[in-house]
């Protein structure tokens, strides 16, 4: 027969051992949930695209290089339309509007034939590049500034307007630029595209700016 301090031994026992139980219990629960944070701390928080961003502010009429670009992964709903995936898409190309640093670099902010198609297909217009008489103009240019186009008639040097409310795309440099000065694209409707471009064939061509 037990006697009462027996009984008292063996049920301290018994809670130490319940006691033990549940640390061990919590314990177990505490690793497990590091492990479950470890697991997730080593995923990347942005799964979703890659897409090229600007490292730094870029103007408009700059050469892409790739000292000027950085990649960033983002949730794909984050990811605008025509943006490059690698920088291989973009080297080389000029730029025809300023980009912001860590500005996703898209079809619509690089020369060429995505953005002519975009002009064409969005606002019934076409692209012209043109070399102005006066070299220092197109200095004044910016992306989106508005010009009407002006050269010079046949009686008397009378001033001709070829096209009004011209939106200048890009300036651009080349490798004549300091001879011939920059060449400036601009965005006109088909037929004051054609008359500015035929023109500027065999007469020199200036803008005035809104």
């Amino acid at each position: 027969m037990a006697t009462p301090g027996r009984w008292g031994a063996t049920a301290a026992a018994a809670v130490g051992g319940a006691q033990a139980g549940r640390r061990r219990v919590a314990a177990a629960v505490l690793v497990g949930l590091a492990a479950v944070m470890a697991l997730y701390s080593s995923r990347d928080p942005y799964p979703g695209d890659m897409m090229v961003v600007a490292a730094r502010d870029l103007s408009p009429g700059t050469v892409v290089e790739a000292s000027q670009l950085t990649v960033r992964r983002l949730p794909a709903q984050a990811v605008p339309d025509g943006a490059a995936r690698s920088p291989a898409a973009v080297l080389g190309r000029t730029l025809a509007a300023p980009v912001r640093r860590g500005e996703a670099l898209t079809d619509v902010r690089l020369t060429g034939p995505d953005l002519a198609r975009l002009v064409g297909s969005n606002s019934q217009l076409m692209s012209v590049p043109l070399r102005l008489a006066d070299p220092g103009v197109a200095a004044l240019l910016r992306t989106g500034s508005t010009v009407d186009v002006v050269t010079v008639g046949p009686q008397q040097g009378e001033p001709v307007v070829l096209a009004r409310g011209a939106r200048v795309l890009a300036v651009l440099e080349s490798a004549t630029a300091q001879r011939d000065g920059k060449l400036v694209l601009i965005a006109l409707d088909p037929v004051a595209a054609t008359r500015v471009a035929a023109t500027s064939i065999s007469q020199g061509l200036t803008v005035t700016v809104h």
